[in-house]
């Protein structure tokens, strides 16, 4: 079934189709080149996660602005990457099963393609794969610094996976991812401090082991849109992944950034929304519940109206309640999501805005690549 866009070129906003997934383009560049201009001079490098947006017209801006590549999570989504333009890509996650793995060896005929490990099996199974698609595969050791997500501990355990991958002809290892995910949302400037603090150390000392056993580590990557300047500061991490810095959302509206040296990012990705029953004169419902904004980090914020509050979600409706504010049935609305990277996997398009009118529609083209 082909769906039909909400928008078309040129309309202007008042028109365009609900729910749909806007983003205004004035604050997404402003937010690109906010990251830039926040390492001129450093020597790290960025390579931002497109876990965020899942769009390749988003991934070569980002590229133009001088990233070295993108993260992703899932190898449909590299795939979807790399047929958009994308030539340097690192899944930034394990890899695991046959099909997968020999959809991961394919795609490294057409890009630079890496992916993480934790576990010497999985290496092994790498290889070959690798080995019946002939190519050569970069593979980084995920080390646990702090997320006690996936990843091997650091130390000697990363030291044995390192050397597992050694072992193998058709990889090569390509250093440590170290991210730290449970970092960036800790709300206190200083708690994401210490915490990327503590990761540095891991991933250094594990950098250290590797090089007193005769494997140069030419890597370390990591970091996100709440810590990446602390771990730019570390002198230990080589690369950067942030992804939400490009849209922002409620849920890192709320840590404090004050004197992180970060920048404020702007939020630049709403969910627009319209006024579809006034059943109270406290209360309306808008087209926009739980299949159009992400409530997992909580409820999106209703934005440009501060006596409306969003209260809750089923699946086709969302609650406001009304403060003060007056709205009517037909009115139009931006909800500044609570997590904006499950909220774009709901949509097929960014309508693009600019100075209140659709300056183009780019396809999510990765949404939904879970495999």
């Amino acid at each position: 079934m082909t769906l039909i866009p909400p928008a078309t070129i040129g309309m202007p906003l008042a028109e365009v189709d609900t729910p749909c997934l806007l983003l205004e383009m004035d604050a997404f560049e402003r937010n690109v080149q906010r990251l830039a201009e926040s390492l001129a001079g450093s020597r790290v490098k960025v390579r931002p996660h497109a876990k965020s947006h899942k769009c390749p017209q988003i991934a070569m801006r980002q590229l133009a602005a001088g990233a070295v590549g993108v993260c992703c999570q899932k190898v449909s989504e590299a795939e979807s990457l790399v047929a958009g333009g994308v030539r340097d890509v690192l899944v930034a996650n394990e890899v695991v099963g046959r099909m997968k793995l020999q959809r991961l060896a394919a795609l490294s005929r057409q890009a630079k393609v890496a992916v993480c490990a934790d576990d010497a099996d999985n290496v092994r199974d790498i290889d070959a794969a690798a080995r019946d698609a002939g190519v050569v595969i970069d593979v980084l050791v995920e080390v646990n610094v702090g997320a006690n997500r996936c990843g091997v501990e650091p130390g000697e355990p990363a030291l044995r996976i390192a050397q597992a991958i050694t072992a193998c002809r058709n990889l090569r290892f390509a250093g440590i991812q170290a991210y730290q995910g449970a970092a960036q949302h800790l709300r206190g400037v200083e708690e994401r401090r210490a915490a990327i603090a503590s990761a540095a150390e891991k991933a250094r000392t594990t950098k250290a082991l590797l090089q007193k056993h005769g494997i140069a580590c030419e890597k370390i990557t990591g970091a996100g849109t709440g810590t990446y300047l602390f771990e730019a500061a570390s002198a230990v991490y080589d690369e950067l992944q942030p992804g939400s810095y490009i849209f922002m959302d409620v849920d890192y509206a709320r840590n404090d950034w004050t004197e992180s040296g970060i920048p404020r990012f702007e939020h630049s990705l709403f969910v627009w929304t319209t006024v579809m029953s006034r059943p109270a004169s406290d209360r309306v419902v808008v087209d926009a519940g739980l299949k159009a904004s992400s409530v997992d980090s909580g409820m999106p914020r209703v934005a440009d109206v501060p006596d409306a509050e969003y209260l809750k979600a089923s699946d086709e409706h969302g609650v406001i309640q009304l403060k003060g504010a007056t709205l009517a049935l037909g009115d139009k609305l931006k909800l500044i999501p609570g997590h904006c990277d499950p909220t774009v996997n709901l949509y097929d398009y960014f309508v693009c805005i600019r100075n209140g009118r659709v300056e183009a529609l780019w396809p999510i083209t990765a949404r939904g690549a879970l495999l």
